[in-house]
Parts: C-alpha cells; structure tokens; sequence
C-alpha cells in the first residue's frame, strides 16, 4: 500500500503587502488544514498537509488586510465540513463556506450546512488527486442544492474547459470555476482553451471565474508577470462575475509564494479602482451574502 505523501506548508513569514486591500476585501478562496488532533484527515486522501489552523489562518489575513474569507474545504479533510463550519460559527460574520458533500448526503445534512454558512460545494475532477466525481453522482447532488440557493465550485485539470463546457451551460445553477481554469501561463490567452474559459464567462452569466491560482500558473515565479494577461483578460470578460483568493495554504505546490506577492501583482492586472473593489469587495458580497 503506498503512503500518503507529506505536502509542503505555507511560506510563515508574510510580508506585509505594498497594496492596501480596500475595507471589505474578501479572500474567496483559501482553505484551513486541521490541527489533525481536532479534525482528522480523511482516511483516503491523496496527500497530507501540515497543520494551518484557524489561527494561522486568521493571522494571515491580519497581516495581508483581508476582511472576509471564504473557505473551501479541502479534499484532505473528505466530507468532514467542522473545519469550515467552526470557523464560520467563530467568526462574526466573516465567513462563508464551500463544503464537500458526497451522493449519500441527507437532505438535513445539506439543510444543516447551509443554516451554518456554506454557499456551495465543490467538484474536483483532477484525475492527479483521483477524485474526479462521475457526472450521474455530480448532476443528482446539482439537483439536491438547488433549492438550497447553493452554487457549484468546479476545479478542473488544464486543457479540460472545452470538454466541460456543454454541460455546465446546461446547469440550473450558478458555478464558479477555479483557479483561471488551471490554464498554463506558458500557453497565454490564445490558446484555444482559455478561450473557451473567455466565451463560458462572457456568454453564461451562471459563470463565475477565480482569479486565483497565478503562483501555479505561472513558469517564472513571482510576480507572477507572466501570468497577468490571463487575470487581465478574465477581468475584461465579466468584471461583475470574477472574485480573487490567496489559494492559501497552496496545497500541493512545489514553489511557495509569499501571500503579500498575490496581493502586490493585483494592479498589475486591474488598474482601475472601481474594478478593484467589483473584484474584491462587491462581487464575492453579491455572490456569498456578506452582509454591507
């Protein structure tokens, strides 16, 4: 039986950001790992995190000037949502949730997450992590939180876009696809997948796009310059329906960045600061609930 791998942590020493964040600024997408002692990882997960708790966690966010999160739950925690939910029940407000949810979930279940702050649930069909979700089990959980008001967050392998696209146009919920469609910067933003990313974005106005994930996309490191183009173009496609994250811990990430580098590069692809706040303040507000 082969072990479950031991992924890198977080850089720990934060820098604090030229960039001020505007009042509001929400982190859209960032995740808490444990501390395993309270919230065990799932027994077949792919990898193995460090511990980054909610203290960590909020430290971070004090350092960077964030004023809201909304945190994913992780692939390495399974269907334990406490990680999210705890954290959202501690945080006046602050938090909202994107949970992990299987076929065998009760509707009380569901009920549940949503009455303790979770939006939406996510889908990762990565075939490196072997979790890609079959689309039977996929379409019958779409069907179920819909009367919730959930949306769906899709991650997807590179180059898979055009594939999925058919079907997430037939959805009858809202979705948000991560990390710009995990599209190589090397690629650029004529290739023809990214532009299928652009047209789902500029045509279905169920389509909401993160742009997060440049430390991944990117083959030069920070700041990331060669992957602004692709966060530019995003932007310019739907300024109403983008949001921005730190991705933080950055699970599975050879190259570390320092978070203060994903705020720094953000008028490098939005210069104008009424864009600025649709990205950062107003859209995730209208998409999560955030209270004004």
């Amino acid at each position: 039986m082969l072990e479950t791998p031991t992924i890198a942590g977080p850089d720990p020493n934060t820098r604090t950001p030229r960039f001020q964040l505007p009042p509001g600024a929400c982190d859209a997408h960032c995740h808490i790992f444990g501390p395993a002692t309270r919230y065990p990882y799932a027994p077949g997960r792919s990898y193995t995190p460090p511990d980054a708790p909610l203290e960590m966690f909020q430290a971070l966010h004090a350092t960077l000037g964030v004023s809201r999160a909304v945190i994913v739950n992780a692939s390495c925690h399974g269907d334990d949502n406490r990680p999210v939910t705890d954290a959202i029940a501690q945080s006046g407000g602050r938090y909202r949730g994107i949970a992990n949810v299987s076929p065998g979930i009760s509707d009380r279940a569901l009920e549940d997450l949503a009455r303790s702050g979770i939006d939406g649930c996510r889908f990762t069909f990565l075939k490196r992590l072997g979790q890609a979700m079959d689309l039977e089990s996929f379409h019958g959980i779409v069907e179920r939180i819909a009367p919730l008001g959930w949306h769906v967050d899709i991650y997807l392998d590179p180059h898979t876009v055009a594939d999925f696209a058919p079907m997430l146009r037939q959805l009858k919920v809202a979705y948000v696809i991560d990390h710009m469609g995990t599209h190589p910067a090397v690629d650029g933003v004529a290739h023809p997948n990214f532009q299928a990313l652009l047209d789902l974005l500029r045509r279905d106005e169920k389509c909401w796009v993160k742009v997060t994930g440049l430390e991944r996309s990117s083959t030069t490191g920070a700041p990331f310059a060669d992957a602004v183009p692709l966060a530019a173009a995003l932007i310019e496609a739907a300024p109403d329906r983008v949001l921005w994250g730190t991705d933080w811990p950055h699970p599975n990430l050879k190259r570390m960045p320092n978070d203060a580098d994903l705020v720094d590069v953000i008028p490098s692809y939005v210069s104008d600061a009424d864009l600025q706040l649709k990205l950062l303040v107003d859209n995730p507000a209208r998409l999560f609930g955030f209270a004004p």
